[in-house]
């Protein structure tokens, strides 16, 4: 059985071994059924104390008083930082002088602040430091790109000039070859370093759940907080790329005047800690989504919806028209493609600018102010999907020509930032075939491609390396092959794939575990989704042409 959807174990009674235990005794640390409750007790022992067994590990567990060997001692002397018994107190063996607490007031407060670390660690720290160890892996798996146009511009210098430069030529390539090694070392260095303070954080977060779950007293009152060691941030390494400065050619001073490279110059960034607020604003899934609205698009075969917010829906189909409707379902403006064929996919950019992509002329399309330009133009691949990140990114899901190769690449503008195309152990990430792969950006920047010739969602990491496949979820409602194809995500980090052999939705957790489906909005055929500003859901139904907005969390 899958151990994410298995229940958990029941507690057996310590004695009989086979019945479920309903009671726990507090002083001998065993389980009981109720008929095993009597033999247990039916010593002459006095201190037996049997509690319901959701309570148990509820009586403190006292240090032993050193002078009176059979006494527990409950309090501590602040001026001397030591535990003592009531008969010390009693006995006057301690100065009467000194102040004392009770220790179970030290026991709570300080569980109260292990709870505080284990939350700060938890939410705060941690992911600060998994931040940067993204960054720091984007960096790495951009450096072959990034010295791939480096190189390129010095080879459009080496054609100007005659063969007798190429020894000199390739001594700079050497030396390039070096300063990214170096590059290469310092980042992975650094990352080291952080995935090293990121397993002690790892360690101390085992001995804080430990702690939380013990009731030992001197181990929680002798525990010493390391988050403010934690919480100052190690300083950024900031690396700026070498630059290649080229010179006029002239014969008699070929190797003085090809160029230079500029060294790699690295300096350290402090970093400091600034806790997030965490979000408060948490919306829970309803038992039964409702369709608040539905809108009769005329697009044959509806394929993509997108919004920037709640007021304004684009829509495309198989049709040379991209349509502009307001939340009623009114028309507010057309767009007819350049390349006078139906959009792959279509996208908004923060301020309002659509994007589409044609796979006929291998283009990426900018359409603002009515006016229409070519922002990307591949060649040997066609573009797909297409989504803008929230750092103004644009992603690109694309085919190889041949059809046996598939990738996402991350653009800045028309500059390539990433290409995702491969696990670590060099295996594709996505099927090759010329399909739709729809793609979406999780609120952790996770980026989440609907991989319907693989029946799978496939998700990794800004970096984009492989956190998690969704293959589907076993139902009597859904006994087709699960078909995802649109994909996108909500405010809750909730990722929602389109099924649409099974005419349903599929909702899945941040680490891609199942939620729910939506299954109950007579949906027919869907594919393409986006969720809008108020976390409605908007559902193109491909054959029908119409866009569903449904109501599912609140």
């Amino acid at each position: 059985m899958d151990p994410n959807y298995s229940a958990q174990d029941v507690a057996r009674c310590d004695l009989c071994k086979t019945a479920i235990a309903q009671s726990y005794c507090d002083f001998c640390y065993v389980n009981l059924c109720k008929p095993c409750i009597g033999d247990h007790i039916s010593d002459e022992y006095d201190k037996h104390k049997i509690v319901p067994i959701h309570q148990r590990k509820s009586t403190l567990i006292y240090p032993k008083c050193q002078t009176h060997k059979n006494e527990d001692c409950k309090y501590q002397c602040k001026e001397c930082n030591i535990s003592i018994c009531f008969d010390c107190l009693a006995s006057k063996h301690h100065n009467k002088e000194h102040e004392f607490v009770k220790l179970e007031e030290v026991y709570n407060t300080k569980k109260e602040q292990i709870q505080s670390d284990t939350e700060e660690l938890e939410n705060q720290i941690w992911p600060a430091y998994e931040e940067i160890a993204n960054e720091l892996e984007m960096q790495i798996a951009s450096l072959d790109e990034e010295y791939k146009k480096l190189t390129t511009e010095m080879s459009k210098q080496r054609e100007e000039i005659h063969r007798e430069v190429d020894n000199a030529m390739e001594q700079m390539e050497k030396e390039i070859g070096e300063i990214k090694l170096k590059h290469h070392s310092i980042l992975q260095n650094h990352l080291d370093e952080i995935k090293q303070l990121q397993s002690l954080m790892q360690q101390t977060l085992l001995v804080l759940n430990e702690i939380e779950e013990s009731n030992e007293v001197s181990k929680t009152i002798h525990f010493s907080s390391k988050n403010e060691e934690f919480s100052k941030l190690p300083p950024k390494v900031v690396a700026s790329m070498p630059k290649f400065i080229p010179k006029q050619i002239e014969r008699e001073e070929l190797c003085s005047l090809i160029g230079k490279l500029t060294p790699l110059s690295t300096t350290l960034e402090e970093r400091v800690f600034s806790p997030k607020k965490p979000n408060t604003s948490v919306r829970e899934l309803l038992d039964e989504p409702e369709v608040l609205n539905t809108i009769k698009t005329g697009h044959k075969n509806l394929r993509s919806v997108t919004c920037l917010n709640e007021e304004q829906i684009w829509t495309s189909g198989e049709t040379v028209d991209i349509k502009c409707f307001n939340i009623q379902g009114v028309l507010q403006k057309t767009i007819q493609t350049k390349s006078g064929k139906f959009p792959n996919d279509i996208a908004v950019e923060s301020d309002g600018a659509l994007l589409y992509s044609a796979g006929t002329s291998r283009t990426v399309y900018k359409v603002k102010n009515d006016q229409t330009e070519d922002i990307i133009t591949l060649q040997g691949w066609k573009p797909f999907n297409l989504c803008v990140t929230s750092s103004g990114d644009l992603l690109v899901t694309m085919c190889s020509d041949d059809e046996t190769q598939s990738k996402v690449v991350r653009y800045s503008g028309s500059t390539v930032k990433l290409t995702i195309q491969f696990d670590d152990e060099g295996q594709p990430l996505y099927s090759g075939k010329y399909t739709i792969k729809y793609i979406s950006e999780n609120r952790n920047l996770d980026i989440c491609v609907a991989d319907c010739e693989a029946s799978a969602i496939v998700v990794v990491n800004q970096a984009g390396k492989l956190r998690f496949r969704y293959t589907g979820h076993p139902s009597p409602t859904t006994n087709k092959p699960f078909r995802p194809y649109g994909i996108t995500s909500d405010s809750q980090s909730r990722i929602l794939t389109s099924d649409w052999n099974n005419h349903c939705i599929h909702i899945l957790d941040i680490d891609g575990q199942f939620l729910r489906y939506i299954d109950n909005c007579d949906l027919k055929e869907p594919l393409g989704l986006c969720v809008d500003s108020n976390d409605s859901l908007i559902v193109c139904e491909n054959k029908q042409g119409n866009v569903k907005k449904i109501r599912y969390s609140e």
